[in-house]
């Protein structure tokens, strides 16, 4: 049993120890490639509630910089979808698709270094009195920003090693 224990203890020090050697580093560490490229944008406004909510979310990840070197603007689109209809024709369930094209920019000289795309959806019941649906789309609205932002921001994590410095 003990010999077992520690021949897991080798095996664990043998796998951190190859994948510092390969270069790993972690997305957040201190001197990590997304940290720095991270700290440095600024993204652009979007005049619409759902892209109040995305922006709110983006700046919330990333932080927000008073020296920019990158500009990251976002393309968004939603449509929705009516799920689930009953018999007599009454939609009770909709579903809201939504699409974020992303561009990250170099602001010196306006050259787009990075690009995306990502997409998911969300859904809101349909059967309460007009104001609890109201709330229930705004919320539904609310969390696929959220979603999209958070994707994005996975993605600018995951690609910081390809930007320039």
């Amino acid at each position: 049993m003990w010999s077992s224990k520690l021949s897991r203890r080798f095996v664990l020090i043998g796998a951190a120890a190859s994948l510092t050697a390969c270069g790993f580093t972690p997305a957040y560490g201190p001197d990590s490639a997304a940290t720095r490229v991270l700290s440095q944008i600024a993204v652009d406004e979007i005049k619409t509630s759902d892209g109040f909510h995305l922006v709110r979310q983006l700046e919330h990840r990333l932080g927000r910089t008073a020296a920019p070197k990158f500009g990251l603007s976002v393309a968004l689109t939603t449509r929705e979808e009516g799920v689930a209809v009953t018999s007599d024709n009454q939609t009770t369930r909709v579903e809201i698709f939504g699409d974020a094209t992303f561009a990250l920019r170099q602001l010196s000289d306006n050259a787009v270094v990075l690009s995306g795309k990502t997409r998911s959806f969300t859904g809101y019941s349909t059967t309460g009195v007009t104001t609890s649906e109201l709330a229930s789309e705004r919320d539904a609205r609310e969390r696929l920003m959220i979603i999209l932002a958070d994707q994005i921001a996975t993605q600018l994590i995951a690609r910081a090693g390809e930007l320039p410095e």
